[in-house]
């Protein structure tokens, strides 16, 4: 049955399952570059910021590790607490002061939530 042809449409019959999966196999490509190809690119940033940030947070870390051993051998151990605390407690102090707007006005409270 070889290159017989259907009597309504005069295509050969061999060539409509190639075609059924060459459709399939065209429209499978064209959903996965849509959405696997997407996700896959944000996985590799996700995972990128991820080592990214850990990374930070390590050298941070020792860093600050670094920064008390070397105020404890220069003014000793208590004087390192006191200065990096005090260091600490004025930057927070300063971030504090810049959490909220100064002056609230009651549409901006009732806005937030505060009353």
């Amino acid at each position: 049955m070889a290159g017989t042809t259907h009597p309504l449409n005069l295509l050969p019959m061999d060539d409509f399952p190639a075609k059924i999966a060459d459709l399939l196999e065209t429209f499978a490509t064209r959903v996965r570059a849509m959405t696997v190809d997407r996700v896959r690119g944000w996985a590799v940033w996700a995972a990128a910021g991820m080592v990214i940030a850990t990374l930070a947070t390590l050298l941070s870390i020792f860093l600050m590790i670094g920064l008390f051993r070397f105020l404890a051998e220069l003014v000793g151990v208590e004087p390192a607490y006191l200065i990096l605390g005090g260091l600490f407690v004025l930057v927070g102090m300063l971030l504090w002061s810049r959490r909220l707007p100064k002056t609230a006005s009651p549409t901006t409270a009732k806005e937030h939530g505060h009353g």
